[in-house]
């Protein structure tokens, strides 16, 4: 028994069409902003030095840090495509899941830092390039104090693999590929390793980020194949008491 009436019907197939190409963008936009890292790697430490990095280098630090944060849009539209695709399965965690995935999403977009910057230094660093050397101080200190926030464990970096791995949980045995939940897990376990070490294994970040666009790009094309799906049994003879029903147009 489902909780909601059509949860694979056609009433969902654009919220499954959606959220596969959002989460096909969301690996996009984190590999582009991988790519540009490269390319001009801002500071990690240093108030005064990230502010003139970012004088310098300020439409790649703008692009990096919106290419970082806009994919959680993509990742609230990702989880509740599979809160609906997953409720059959097990509601309870899907449930869950979604509400911690989503809460790691609202986080960032809430408190718009990533572990490489913020937007708000784009303001400071202007201020600090208009000001007199005399005032000059405080925008460092300022800028001291974001940096620093940017090197800490944060709310959403928590959340995020925790509300993947919670929302795998029913993936491994409902409507999606059974290896995408497994690997959702593997992901989810990682990512909270990650954070509970960043500062002893800094490493593990190196596996845990391409894990999890993998993972999201294993789930879009489930979603989008799920759409398919979806409009594939919309189509065939429903069969009752009465005989066959003639199946319903597109």
């Amino acid at each position: 028994m489902t909780l909601l009436p059509g949860l694979t019907a056609r009433a969902w197939v654009p919220l499954y069409r959606t959220a596969g190409v959002a989460a096909l963008l969301f690996v996009a936009f984190g590999v582009a902003a991988l790519a540009l890292y490269f390319v001009n790697p801002p500071p990690v430490s240093g108030g005064e030095a990230t502010l003139h990095f970012i004088a310098d280098h300020k439409a790649s630090y703008i692009a990096q840090q919106l290419l970082w944060l806009v994919p959680s849009l993509f990742g609230l539209v990702v989880f509740t495509a599979l809160l609906l695709a997953l409720l059959p399965a097990g509601p309870s965690l899907a449930v869950l899941g979604f509400v911690v995935g989503a809460g790691s999403w609202i986080a960032l977009l809430a408190v718009p830092t990533t572990s490489v910057g913020t937007l708000a230094l784009v303001t400071l660093s202007d201020q600090y390039t208009a000001a007199d050397d005399g005032a000059r101080s405080a925008f460092v200190a300022a800028a001291e104090a974001l940096v620093a926030g940017n090197n800490t464990v944060t709310l959403a970096g928590i959340l995020t693999p925790l509300g993947v791995l919670l929302i795998c949980l029913p993936m491994v045995r409902g409507v999606l590929p059974h290896w995408t939940g497994w690997l959702g897990l593997a992901t989810g376990a990682l990512g909270l390793a990650s954070e509970a070490l960043r500062f002893a294994v800094a490493s593990l970040y190196a596996v845990y980020g391409p894990l999890l666009w993998v993972w999201f790009a294993a789930v879009g094309i489930a979603l989008l194949r799920l759409d398919r799906a979806s409009q594939s049994r919309s189509r065939e003879p429903r069969h009752g008491a009465g005989g066959t029903q003639r199946a319903t147009r597109p």
